[in-house]
């Protein structure tokens, strides 16, 4: 059975995640497995105390931070329970919450997965599997070190979402441990809300009656808040939930065959107006495009110092100087004369827009898809470390990313915005993401305290104006601790209130995710209005 062990100098590092930001908390347990979670739920049931879930802390809004209490890192519970095959011929692959996406990836590619304890029907499904084409699971964020339970706690995406969604549509079945120790089983389909009331019913037999929040979602990418509308599967409150609800023990993935050709490409513009145009004509011409991903000319600008500053990022292809903005475009298809025609479509709207199929890299293989890989990974990778050289002298400051989205025909409004306020405020940035989804992150560079405080109220003055273009503030990351205050600019106050109702009734003591999605005095007040 799983210990609840003094969180003392060896366990500092589950403080923080990639948020760079640290908080604290009194205990720790590393649970393998559901009953040695309820087990632990159950041991801090009584008392209320706090509790943070974790996977890999690769998380940027500051989800897996503690605020007091316990941690529940749940990394050790990382085994593959089994494999289905429904009538179409979809493969289901059922996992812990701890198994890592490269690792998931790597299993699928070398036909490895780990069958130990499978029941003979699992068994020959993973036989079916391994004889037919390949699997994969598509969503695609950048760390792939991201650990599947938490990727469901914040309805990851990735670059791959422009063609495959978030990864919401991507899971069949959960099972979700309450703070009291107690169960829910949910599969896809089964559990329906009437309107904005949900009943669900525990495994020990309790119904519980929810009302659900009556804010509208916007109709673009979206990772802000809960998940509701009217009668909606009961599984999707719990995916995006940033860890507020429950304790994810167990997922069910849909798996898809890997495309039989990939290629990618990047193309280069001189002005940001042609680069968002060809965009724009893109989207509707291109039919097997899977990723659109942008990188402004501050980040191009960054990458080419970092390839003459250091030999880790030698390798890193050269950008000609008049390389000023570049779009990536991820094309499949099912055969190699589908991926020439559908590049032969893009070229053209390339130089339509511009562009020249001269000042183009286009990847056909393993090795050169690597390397643009390796080229977009760099430019976050590249603003960590010049933040982290900075924070030697003003050790406050972090790197400010946002992460907000916009439905399509405000994309040029939105980073007309970006530009805008940013020059006005004299603050230094870099930009990249998933333009195929209007959704790039805008992560502005602090040079100092005064960049930094400058940067926190730019960031709360897009919130406000995103949300009146009928963006989100979150698009993928979650919302975690870092950014609820935006959450509350995007609903409003009231709403905020119905979250935090919604909350009380399936953790009546406020322990699960303290400060994650609005501050813990908004989940007291509902707590003690719910008692």
């Amino acid at each position: 059975m799983t210990q609840i062990k003094p969180l003392g100098a060896e366990f500092e590092e589950y403080l923080r995640d990639e948020s760079r930001s640290v908080g604290s908390a009194q205990t720790i347990s590393f649970p393998t497995c559901e009953d040695e979670i309820r087990s632990v739920l159950r041991k801090l049931y009584p008392a209320g105390t706090p509790i943070t879930v974790q996977g890999s802390r690769t998380g940027l809004a500051g989800g897996a931070v503690p605020a007091g209490g316990h941690v529940m890192n749940l990394s050790r519970a990382c085994s593959y329970l089994g494999l289905r095959r429904d009538d179409t011929g979809v493969f289901y692959l059922r996992v812990q919450p701890g198994v890592i996406l490269s690792e998931l990836r790597k299993h699928l590619a070398n036909k490895s997965i780990p069958a130990h304890g499978w029941d003979t029907a699992s068994l020959l499904a993973l036989d079916e599997l391994y004889a037919g084409p390949e699997q994969f699971f598509p969503t695609d964020p950048t760390e792939a070190s991201a650990c599947l339970g938490g990727m469901a706690a914040c309805n990851a995406s990735g670059a791959r979402s422009y063609a495959y969604g978030p990864v919401r549509g991507h899971i069949s079945a959960l099972r979700i441990a309450l703070a009291n120790g107690d169960a829910l089983s949910l599969r896809r389909g089964e559990v329906r809300s009437h309107g904005r009331r949900l009943s669900l019913k525990t495994e020990s037999g309790a119904s519980l009656e929810l009302d659900l929040p009556t804010y509208q979602m916007p109709h673009t990418k979206n990772a802000s808040g809960y998940y509701v509308g009217d009668d909606m599967d009961a599984i999707d409150l719990f995916i995006g939930s940033d860890g507020t609800l429950g304790v994810i023990c167990e997922l069910e993935l849909a798996l898809m065959p890997v495309p039989a050709v990939t290629w990618g490409v990047n193309c280069f513009f001189g002005t940001e107006e042609a680069a968002i145009a060809f965009v724009n004509a893109a989207r509707p011409a291109l039919e097997r495009a899977a990723a659109m991903e942008y990188f402004d000319a501050e980040a191009l600008d960054i990458l080419r110092q970092q390839r003459e500053a250091s030999t880790a990022f030698s390798t890193l292809p050269k950008l000609d100087a008049h390389y000023a903005y570049c779009v990536y475009v991820e094309l499949e298809a099912d055969s190699q004369k589908e991926a020439t025609s559908e590049l032969t479509r893009l070229g053209e709207l390339l130089e339509a827009h511009g562009g020249s199929r001269y000042d183009t890299w286009v990847a056909r293989t393993d090795v050169d898809r690597e390397s643009q890989r390796f080229f977009r990974h760099a430019i976050p990778e590249s603003v960590n470390m010049l933040i982290d050289e900075r924070r030697r002298t003003f050790p406050t400051i972090t790197k400010l990313g946002s992460d907000m989205s916009v439905p399509d025909d405000r994309l040029a409004d939105v980073i007309a915005l970006y530009r805008s306020s940013l020059a006005e405020a004299g603050l230094e940035s870099a930009a990249w993401g998933h333009i195929g989804n209007n959704h790039l992150h805008v992560n502005i560079l602090p040079r100092n305290d005064a960049d930094y405080a400058a940067g926190k109220k730019l960031f709360l003055e897009w919130a406000a104006k995103v949300t009146e273009m009928g963006g989100a503030v979150s698009a993928e990351h979650g919302v975690g601790k870092i950014k609820r205050d935006f959450l509350t600019v995007m609903y409003g106050k009231e709403h905020i209130a119905q979250m935090a109702s919604l909350k009380a009734r399936l953790d009546p003591k406020a322990q699960l995710g303290r400060g994650n999605l609005f501050a813990p005095e908004t989940a007291d007040a509902a707590r003690k209005e719910a008692e």
